[in-house]
């Protein structure tokens, strides 16, 4: 793709950003790829361990005397305009120098939404790679940027972004989509000749897979075997679920049950998994968002945690000579499966901040609503006093079940994850009951403040408030049985 038609219109200007979370993985791949990108620059960098954050520079090859440590807010005025990069460890200082948009990665719900909240009231553009921000407080933050004309957006070289991205792509084709989604975060790979399943660095026998390689006849008979092959093994990370909130809310594509199936499938077998289960598919109903676990054997490509989405064919010829060019059709070419088998993180972040700030556009996605909610269902029973400790690689809350619910059944007193986060229950919550917003004894006030208008700003078009099922009754996901 063609791409330079970002810089059109833009003349000699430097697109300039702030970056918070300056110090993680996601800060670092775009701080990265912006040394080799002269009309982009980072000016102010927040992080709480700046000493951290030096070092890192320094290995990105940043010159030390281009960097200024800033404590106030003449310090970082002065950094900035002296052409050097202000290192913050006070959030505060955010705003004391001019740029154009800001890069919110801290993952943190209640700081991130109130940096993004301040850029945007102070006129500046916002790029949002904190999922959990966007999860809850994403609604109201798109309704402010639309009121001040300013840009909001998910980050390309995330999923949402990617995904929203390849859904927006296909949507101006007139495609007719019936699932969209993305690969879980680690491949599973499959050893036939030890008879073993490897997950990034656990591996666990799974002698039965070496029979299920082929998805035969029997779609949802072969997932389930596959499912209890590999049932030594999670399924189901946190951070799934929140990336599909963002994007069922950018997109109207909504979960098909709350726990998502999870199927283990191989890349070739998306078209004939993801389609209505009449068909021989999975799907209750079709318009789903999803996430599968990538089934590979050793050497054999990687999914890289990538996105898809799953058409109608149409034209049987068409489809047909699509498929003896190596396209992904499935076996009675009714469908088709389109997919990016990558997501390059800040690499490609880049592509969002010029077109966001040159262009004001942002990366899909113009008019979210409340398609989808990331809540929680308690693990066991829960105390009142627990405190639902958020941490992890994938931002668990701690005794709590991510749970993607559609947003025309949820009632308003449902609390989202990300505003339980950090929280101490007021009120015990049994196993199996959704996490409400009453038991919640010291939620962040603003969190709240931005969940409940962004609702009532943005809603889902066809809501039609009904009571949440406890667990018991609601369809199990990550099965296909």
């Amino acid at each position: 793709m063609n791409l330079r038609h970002l810089f059109a219109d833009g003349g000699d200007r430097t697109v300039r950003y702030a970056l918070t979370g300056a110090g993680g993985g996601f800060a670092r791949t775009l701080l990265a790829q912006s040394r080799s990108i002269p009309g982009l620059a980072p000016v102010v960098l927040c992080d709480r361990d700046l000493p951290r954050l030096r070092g890192m520079l320094a290995e990105l090859g940043y010159p030390a005397n281009g960097l200024a440590d800033c404590h106030d807010a003449a310090a970082v005025a002065d950094a900035v305009a002296g052409e050097r990069i202000a290192l913050i460890a006070d959030a505060d200082l955010l705003t004391a120098a001019d740029w154009d948009i800001l890069v919110e990665a801290t993952g943190s719900p209640a700081d991130g939404f109130a940096m993004a909240e301040r850029a945007l009231t102070e006129g500046r553009h916002v790029a949002m790679v904190s999922k959990e921000v966007d999860s809850v407080a994403g609604l109201c933050l798109a309704s402010l940027a639309e009121e001040k004309g300013l840009v909001y957006t998910t980050a390309d070289g995330d999923q949402p972004a990617n995904l929203i991205g390849l859904v927006t792509w296909a949507e101006l084709l007139g495609l007719d989509i019936v699932a969209i989604g993305k690969s879980t975060e680690y491949d599973l790979v499959h050893d036939p000749r030890a008879g073993t399943v490897s997950q990034l660095d656990t591996t666990v026998p799974a002698p039965a897979l070496a029979g299920l390689l082929e998805l035969g006849d029997d779609v949802r008979a072969t997932l389930g075997a596959r499912a209890e092959a590999v049932a030594a093994l999670p399924t189901g990370a946190t951070a799934d679920y929140c990336e599909m909130a963002v994007v069922a809310n950018s997109t109207g594509f909504r979960p098909d049950t709350e726990l998502l199936h999870y199927p283990v499938a191989r890349i070739a077998e998306l078209a004939d998994i993801y389609r209505p289960r009449e068909d021989g598919g999975i799907l209750d109903r079709t318009g789903a968002v999803d996430v599968f676990s990538a089934l590979r054997l050793p050497g054999e490509p990687s999914f890289a945690g990538g996105v898809f989405v799953v058409v109608r064919t149409g034209d049987p010829v068409t489809w047909e000579t699509l498929r003896e060019k190596g396209h992904v059709v499935s076996a009675d070419g009714r469908y088709a499966a389109v997919y990016l088998p990558y997501h390059l993180m800040g690499v490609e972040a880049p592509v969002t901040l010029l077109s966001a700030v040159l262009h004001g556009r942002p990366s899909g996605g113009t008019d979210p609503r409340a398609h989808a909610v990331l809540a929680g269902r308690a693990r066991t029973d829960l105390p009142a006093g627990t405190v639902l400790t958020m941490g992890g690689h994938h931002h668990d809350v701690t005794g709590v079940q991510a749970v993607l619910l559609r947003g025309e059944s949820v009632p308003d007193d449902i609390a989202p994850l990300y505003l339980a986060a950090h929280t101490t229950l007021a009120r015990p919550v049994a196993a199996g009951e959704p996490i409400r917003l009453g038991d919640l004894a010291d939620a962040d006030p603003a969190l709240l403040r931005a969940w409940r208008s962004g609702r009532a700003a943005r809603p889902c078009p066809d809501a039609a408030v009904t009571p949440v099922a406890s667990a018991a009754s609601v369809t199990e996901g990550n099965t296909t049985a």
